[in-house]
Parts: C-alpha cells; sequence; structure tokens
C-alpha cells in the first residue's frame, strides 16, 4: 500500500504548524557497532512513562544511524542548556567528526555526555517501530542527571532561551 503525502506546500504549512509547539533541544549520542561516537541533534523527545521509567523520540528511517539503534543497546539524551546553540547546530550538521572541539566524557553505559548539558538520561533501547518515514525509539531509562540550568528551546524554526516564569505565585 502507497504511503499518502501531503502536496510539497500543504507539507511545508504542516510542518511550520508543528513548529508553533516549543520543544526542548536535545544531542542522542551513542557508540556504533563498530566502536566510534556518535551524535544527533532532536527535537523529538518525550518522556513516555514513570514506571518504568521511559523515554521516547525518533529518528528518520533513512539516517545512516538507524542501525546503531538496536534491541539493548546503550545511548545517552544529552538536553542542552540554553547557551549550547552551537552545540546542536554543529550535531544537526552532517561532517565527519560531529565532536570535534566539543568537551564530552565517557558516561556510566560507555556513552558520550556532553559536558554542561541541562539533563542526561543513560539509557537502552527498549523498543523500535515504524512509523511513517520515521523510527520511534523507546529508551528504558538506567540512570539520569539533570541540573538547575535553563535548557535550550526550539520554536517556529528557531532557537530559543525560557522567558520570565509565568505562573501565578501562591
Amino acid at each position: 500500500m502507497a504511503e499518502a503525502r501531503l502536496p510539497v506546500p500543504a507539507e511545508r504549512a504542516f510542518r511550520d504548524a508543528l513548529g508553533c509547539y516549543a520543544t526542548g533541544v536535545a544531542v542522542v549520542t551513542g557508540v556504533s557497532p563498530q566502536g566510534t561516537p556518535f551524535g544527533l541533534t532532536i527535537n523529538s523527545f518525550s518522556a513516555l512513562s514513570l514506571a518504568p521509567p521511559l523515554i521516547l523520540w525518533s529518528l528518520r528511517s533513512n539516517s545512516p544511524l538507524v542501525d546503531c539503534f538496536e534491541d539493548g543497546r546503550p545511548f545517552a539524551v544529552n538536553v542542552l542548556a540554553a547557551d549550547q546553540q552551537a552545540v546542536a547546530r554543529q550535531f544537526a550538521t552532517p561532517r565527519d567528526d560531529r565532536f570535534a572541539g566539543i568537551a564530552w566524557r565517557t558516561g556510566p553505559l560507555g556513552t558520550p555526555h556532553l559536558d554542561d548539558a541541562v539533563a542526561v538520561f543513560d539509557c537502552r533501547l527498549s523498543a523500535r517501530h515504524s512509523a511513517g518515514d520515521h523510527e520511534l525509539l523507546v529508551g528504558h531509562v538506567q540512570q539520569f542527571t539533570s541540573t538547575p540550568a535553563e535548557p535550550l528551546l526550539f520554536l517556529r524554526g528557531s532557537f530559543r532561551v525560557p522567558g520570565p516564569d509565568l505562573s501565578p505565585r501562591a
């Protein structure tokens, strides 16, 4: 059965409408089956379950990294800080060494942890599902760290930083 696609102008309008929803910005890191560290910028990260602790994110089905995500393999989700726009751009750009000039250390599961990330979730892949032109990846969180630093946001095609707290004060 052929997949239905929106006409190109409608696809752009759909993408623009999706951009009205602010997201965080993260870099997923891991080590390829060949032993090479890899990383890619995502904004599709979401909580899925508290018990057990599960997260969800998506990857284009035609990504050259799709084979790095097999059942049980570790990966880390590094939630970027508000001042890490350059890091987000570097991991979003195809290049031979996306880690060039980026400060990082090896985490407890052997995956790269980016310095100054506001949160890092160490996961093992527990499920992968095909959905349209993407793979939905479910990670079972093994451990995590977080800081009180402000996160980087993405809204309407641009990086943003959090604004004033608009919550009513009790």
